[in-house]
């Protein structure tokens, strides 16, 4: 797998200097060595000698190792100690060969970050100065002294070779970050792009769902109050009476054509145009009750206040439905309403002494019209109901307020 950060120019070059400075060094010191014009008894031989051990064990650690075991930290940790070694041997014989122990430094940098790159760099510091300090003339003061040298140059070189690893971590953490934020903003413009295809999908399915509920809640409801109204008709003998049904049944069209034409514009019911909520149920109870024969309580409790249109349609749609539902299926000889101002939230009651509910939590399309709505305000429905024993509808819907008419 391919690095997405590999390292910078200057990190290859480090570590192409790092390899070949132990052969500098160890060339440099070599050559003043030979060339110095005082030399002791044996002394070019044993300065050969050590100087061909110490590339033997440079060459050996470069050639014999695979790559993939050098950068293992055993290996990395014998590699260190040999080249330390082999400078302190020849430091010791000749003390030009310190040049050849600022290796470790270089080497040092292999440990970091961690707690082995001080390490590395005060035993190189220590083989360093103890080389070329005269011991049988070393005073306290003069040891104190290299110590205290040996001490900050383990801290401003093991510091600063783990600074620069630190910063170039930083660095690569910001490019990935860079990466990955350019990378999510490529997949939210994806995302974005397929939220605006889903809500278009969404608006044009809540526009039917809203188009089936006005038609389920206005056309369907006064065309069922329409046959009501023309069987009843049919079934009276005396003109008046059947007149009067034709009369209603004429109004429920009439109605009904209103609202159709207010649904299609997405308008609130007329019933709403110049009244408050209270006002709006109590005259939709009153043609209710005269539609169908059902005698209908109203109450109005608590302190009125103007609520926002879609609270108000919600309730009156809702009420509407439950009304029509109780003309349709109960059997009621009594219905009531209630519309309660509780002030954080308004309820909505209609109770009924009809047959009841088979199965209050049912999805039928009135029911769940009646749920989508309230949901869509964040109201809530509650239906109670026993066979025999009539039936509870309770909406209740926050009380947000509108402007006052």
């Amino acid at each position: 797998m391919n690095d997405p950060f590999p390292p910078s120019v200057w990190e290859r070059r480090f570590e192409r200097v790092v390899e070949i400075v132990p052969f500098l060094t160890l060339a440099t010191s070599l050559v003043i060595s030979l060339t110095s014009p005082e030399q002791p008894p044996g002394g070019i031989p044993r300065t050969l000698a050590l100087t061909a051990l110490a590339l033997t064990w440079i060459l050996g650690a470069r050639i014999l190792l695979p790559t993939a075991v050098r950068g293992r930290r055993a290996a990395v940790t014998a590699h260190f100690l040999g080249v330390l070694a082999t400078a302190a041997l020849l430091a010791f014989h000749d003390p030009i060969f310190v040049i050849y122990c600022i290796s470790g430094f270089f080497l040092a940098t292999h440990f970091a970050p961690s707690r082995w790159t001080f390490a590395a760099v005060a035993a190189t510091s220590f083989v360093l100065y103890g080389s070329t300090l005269d011991w049988s003339r070393a005073t306290l003061q003069l040891i104190a002294f290299h110590l205290a040298i040996i001490a900050v140059q383990t801290v401003a070189i093991g510091g600063g070779s783990i600074a620069g690893i630190k910063i170039e971590d930083r660095q690569r953490r910001y490019q990935k970050a860079v990466s990955d934020l350019q990378t999510a903003l490529e997949e939210n413009a994806d995302l974005h792009a397929q939220l605006l295809t889903q809500a278009h999908e969404a608006g044009i399915l809540d526009e039917r769902q809203r188009m089936a509920r006005e038609i389920h809640d206005t056309l369907a409801q006064g065309l069922t109050g329409i046959i009501t109204q023309l069987r009843a008709a049919q079934r009276v003998e005396d003109v008046e009476d059947s007149d009067t049904h034709v009369a209603l049944a004429l109004d429920l069209a009439r109605d009904s054509l209103t609202e159709a034409r207010r649904s299609v514009a997405a308008l609130q019911p007329h019933q709403l145009d110049d009244a408050h909520l209270p006002e709006a149920m109590t005259t939709l109870a009153r043609g209710w009750a005269r539609s169908t024969g059902v005698d209908l309580h109203v109450e109005v409790t608590g302190d009125r206040v103007p609520l926002s249109p879609a609270i108000e349609v919600t309730l009156f749609r809702v009420a509407q439905e439950a009304l029509t539902n109780v003309a349709k299926h109960a059997g009621a000889t009594r219905a009531g309403l209630t519309l309660s101002y509780t002030g954080p939230v308004v309820l909505l009651d209609i109770r009924d002494d009809g047959t009841g509910i088979l199965d209050p939590g049912g999805r039928g399309f009135g029911l769940s019209s009646m749920r989508q709505r309230l949901r869509g305000v964040g109201g809530s429905l509650e239906i109670e109901s026993t066979p025999g024993e009539g039936t509870a509808v309770s909406a209740t819907v926050p009380a947000l307020q509108g402007n006052p008419r």
